[in-house]
């Protein structure tokens, strides 16, 4: 079991050693001198762990979910670790906890920080910072092919025509995936530049919206963004992290595609545009509606920018954050699709009853297989752990004298890993006073949050509820 997780983690920790080199030619370039030692050290462990990889793979013909879902638990535990190294050794004053926890906001791609003011941080912590991101975000990608078994018969149409996957095939889609990711983040790149944005902000940028992540390297966005232009692009820009983000890949190629594959994009566009139609004539602040149009999709996407102060209620936000975007998106949240299938199956069993002779059949756009109500019980459940989850973390929150208001909020963007800002009205939280304790309870959420709700229950059945 164990030998499966050291060889996973041991793939990914080869990625994170080339973004430590990167690290190091920037800053030999820009001549940080004493950031190399450390980052040095990152490349030595990641080099270590990566010699897993190859440890003999005879054994895996037939891998167990538990094992794949334990391997991925194991990742978010053991690569922010590696991540860490640079914040330990490069900044005196950090303990090893606030290391570690900006390590898992990083990778989680949370956003929550132990630094206040990150101008007093060198540029090759900031890039490093948010590589952590774009290194979490793909991390989560692949662990979708990796878990995919967990996921209905619809979500598997969305990535492959294989009811299951094998390593083999697990190996080739995903690198489709990192081919995508790639290019869209470089795309993202060259939109920024486009709207004048200078090369240090527009790549830092780029890594953050791919992996929907909530580090900046400024204190507050509108140091970056100045103009309603800039602020409009750079709001559909965050929407890659709302869609699929195979999107762009099925629309380039749709001559090969079944439309099955933009069934939950559909959906999605139905969903954006009538969150746009309804702020706009409800909740326009100010006749501005680029704030409150940046506020709507950082919302979606789990990004959970902000520029200004936002004075509006923030409740609504908060609801757009727990229903999330795409399936195979760097977002998080509960997932928009599930929620409407689990609503539409509701509502016809309803009506069902009180109309017996009328026949409601649960199907989804472009398919003719009626829901399976397995499926219906696995979105059920999901809705149920994350209601658990997020009553026993506020509790726990309200143990360290934090108000129920900021606990409740606090745990919601927790559990959907988002960043807090004025948005939620949580912008002058203070991690850095929180105290050891609170932070490693943070660190456990962020890391539920990230894992599918429905891994939970999978890992409770087997290992509390043996019989």
């Amino acid at each position: 079991m164990f030998k499966l997780s050291f060889i996973y983690i041991g793939s990914f920790c080869f990625i994170l050693s080339l973004l430590s080199f990167l690290n190091i030619i920037y800053s030999y370039y820009f001549e940080i001198l004493y950031n190399i030692e450390v980052y040095s050290y990152t490349i030595f462990v990641s080099l270590v762990f990566s010699s897993l990889f190859f440890l003999k793979k005879n054994d895996f013909k037939k891998i167990s979910l538990y094992e794949k879902i334990i391997a991925v638990a194991f990742g978010y535990l053991i690569l922010p670790l590696i991540i860490s190294i640079p914040y330990y050794f490069g900044l005196n004053y950090l303990t090893f906890i606030d290391s570690y926890f900006e390590a898992i906001s990083g990778f989680t791609s949370t956003g929550f920080s132990v630094f206040n003011n990150v101008k007093y941080l060198d540029q090759s912590l900031l890039l490093w910072r948010s590589t952590s991101q774009w290194f979490g975000g793909l991390y989560f990608l692949i662990s979708i092919l990796f878990l995919i078994d967990i996921y209905d018969e619809n979500y598997k149409k969305i990535l492959t025509n294989f009811i299951s996957l094998d390593i083999n095939e697990i190996i080739k889609q995903s690198v489709k995936i990192i081919f995508v990711y790639i290019s869209i983040t470089f795309g993202l790149f060259l939109i920024y530049k486009i709207i004048n944005l200078r090369n240090f902000d527009a790549f830092n940028l780029s890594l953050t919206v791919i992996s929907s992540g909530g580090f900046l390297i400024v204190n507050n966005l509108n140091e970056i963004l100045q103009t309603n232009f800039q602020i409009y692009i750079f709001s559909i820009s965050m929407l890659i992290s709302f869609f699929s983000i195979l999107l762009p890949y099925n629309i380039f190629f749709l001559r090969k595609k079944n439309l099955s594959v933009f069934t939950e994009d559909y959906y999605l566009l139905i969903y954006f545009t009538f969150l746009v139609a309804i702020f706009f004539i409800f909740f326009n602040q100010g006749n501005n509606f680029s704030i409150t149009f940046l506020s709507i999709i950082s919302s979606i996407s789990n990004i959970g920018f902000s520029v200004y102060e936002y004075n509006q209620s923030n409740f609504s936000f908060l609801i757009l954050v727990i229903i999330g975007g795409s399936l195979v998106s760097t977002s998080s949240g509960l997932r928009f699709l599930k929620i409407y299938l689990l609503t539409k199956f509701s509502f016809n069993e309803l009506v069902s009853h009180t109309k017996p002779k009328h026949v409601f059949l649960n199907k989804i756009l472009f398919s003719k297989v009626a829901i399976d109500t397995n499926d219906i019980n696995k979105y059920f459940f999901t809705v149920i752990i994350f209601i658990l989850s997020l009553t026993l973390l506020i509790s726990l929150l309200t143990l360290f004298n934090i108000a129920f208001d900021d606990a409740f909020k606090l745990g919601i963007l927790t559990l959907m890993n988002t960043v807090n800002s004025s948005l939620h009205g949580l912008e002058n939280l203070n991690f850095a006073e929180f105290s050891q304790s609170l932070k490693l309870i943070l660190i456990l959420f962020m890391i539920i949050g990230r894992i599918e709700f429905i891994s939970i229950l999978i890992l409770i059945k087997k290992f509390v509820f043996k019989n």
